[in-house]
C-alpha cells in the first residue's frame, strides 16, 4: 500500500496541471514515505522521519500558500500561468525546500543519515521526482538571478559539506545537493539537460546505495574491509564513486561537461568557472572514499569493528544495470 501510495503520489503530481492537484500529489507521496522511514523503530530513524516531516510538510503549505496567491490575483490555478513574482519566488523556495537545495538543505543529511539504505536510495532519488517536475514546468516563470543563485550555492555547499563526513550516508547527501545544484543552474537555458543529469544521477546514487546495501557499509572505516570478501564489487564502487565525481570516460562526465558547455554558450564563463571548481570540491571527497576502498589494506588502524561475512540476500541484478548504466553511458553522447 505504501510504495503504491508513494508510486502515486508523485504520478499525480506528474500528471497534474492545476496546483491543487499537484499539491496533493506532493502531500501523498509524503505521507506514504514516512511510515517506510519510521519502519525499524530505531530513535535515530524516528528522529529522521519527524525532521522530513514537518520540512515537507512547511513546503507543501508554502505552495498551497503561493498558488492560492496566485489564483486570488489572477483567476487561474493552472502551472503554466504564474504571473505573480511574489507567488513565483514563494513556490521555487517551497520545491527547493523539499529537495534540499542550498540554503534550503540542513535537513537533508541528517535525515538521510537516520534511515536504513534502501529507504536512502528512495529518498535520494524518487522523492527528487515530483518537486523537480514542478520546478522545471514553473521554471520560466522564475527571477534568473534566484536559479543562478540556488545553483551555485548547492554546487558549493555539497562539494564543502562533504568534505568533513565520515559517515557514508551524509557524503551521499551532501553529493545528491550537489548534483541538485547542477541540475537548476542550467533549468532555464536548456530544460532537457537537467532531465538529462537527473538521469544519470538517478544511475549513478543507486548504483553506490545498492552497493552499500551489499556490503551493509555505513562508515568509511567499513569500506576499508570490503576488498577482502568482493574484489569485483569493491573495482566497480570505486569506479562508480568516480563517476558520481565526473570524470571521464564515466556517464557522470557526460552531464557536467555539456552544461558547461551550454553555460559557456550563453556566455556565462564566471559561472561555468565555478560549477567546475565546485566539482572538484566533491571530487575529493569521492577520492577520499575510493582510497580507503582500494588503496588501503584491511588490517590497518581503524577503530570498526569488522562485520561479520555473512552472505546478502539482495538481488544482485538493479545493482548491476545500476552500475553498468553508471560506468558506461558516455557514448550516448
Amino acid at each position: 500500500t505504501l510504495l503504491s501510495s508513494l508510486g502515486l503520489g508523485t504520478t499525480l503530481t506528474f500528471a497534474s496541471s492545476h496546483w491543487l492537484l499537484a499539491w496533493m500529489g506532493l502531500e501523498i507521496n509524503t505521507l506514504a514515505i514516512i511510515p517506510l522511514m519510521a519502519q525499524h523503530h530505531h530513535p535515530r530513524a524516528v528522529e529522521a522521519t519527524t525532521k522530513y516531516f514537518l520540512t515537507q510538510a512547511t513546503a507543501a503549505a508554502m505552495i498551497l500558500f503561493a498558488s492560492t496567491t496566485n489564483a486570488w490575483i489572477t483567476g487561474a490555478w493552472d502551472m503554466n500561468n504564474v504571473s505573480n513574482p511574489i507567488a513565483s519566488t514563494m513556490i521555487i523556495t517551497a520545491l527547493a525546500l523539499k529537495i534540499g537545495l542550498a540554503p534550503m538543505h540542513f535537513w537533508m543529511p541528517e535525515v538521510l543519515q537516520g534511515l536504513d539504505l534502501l529507504t536512502g536510495l528512495v529518498l535520494s532519488t524518487w522523492q527528487k521526482l515530483a518537486p523537480l517536475a514542478l520546478i522545471i514546468q514553473t521554471a520560466q516563470a522564475i527571477d534568473p538571478l534566484l536559479l543562478t543563485t540556488l545553483g551555485l550555492m548547492s554546487t558549493l555547499i555539497g562539494g564543502w559539506g562533504g568534505l568533513n563526513q565520515t559517515q557514508l550516508r551524509k557524503i551521499l547527501a551532501y553529493s545528491s545537493i550537489a548534483h541538485m545544484g547542477w541540475m537548476i543552474i542550467v533549468l532555464q537555458y536548456a530544460p532537457q539537460l537537467t532531465l538529462l543529469a537527473l538521469l544519470t544521477y538517478i544511475f549513478m546514487t543507486s548504483a553506490a546505495f545498492l552497493t552499500l546495501k551489499t556490503s551493509s557499509a555505513t562508515k568509511i572505516g567499513t569500506l576499508a574491509t570490503v576488498w577482502s570478501k568482493s574484489p569485483i564489487l569493491t573495482t566497480t564502487t570505486a569506479l562508480v564513486l568516480l563517476s558520481l565525481a565526473g570524470l571521464p570516460p564515466l556517464t557522470g562526465f557526460m552531464p557536467k561537461w555539456l552544461i558547461l558547455q551550454e553555460l559557456a554558450k550563453q556566455s556565462l564563463p564566471l559561472i561555468a568557472t565555478i560549477m567546475a571548481l565546485a566539482a572538484l570540491l566533491s571530487l575529493y571527497f569521492y577520492l577520499r572514499l575510493c582510497y580507503a576502498m582500494t588503496l588501503t589494506i584491511s588490517p590497518n588502524t581503524t577503530t570498526s569493528t569488522t562485520p561479520w561475512r555473512v552472505q546478502t540476500t539482495q538481488a544482485s541484478f538493479p545493482l548491476a544495470l545500476a552500475t553498468v548504466m553508471a560506468l558506461g553511458l558516455l557514448p550516448v553522447t
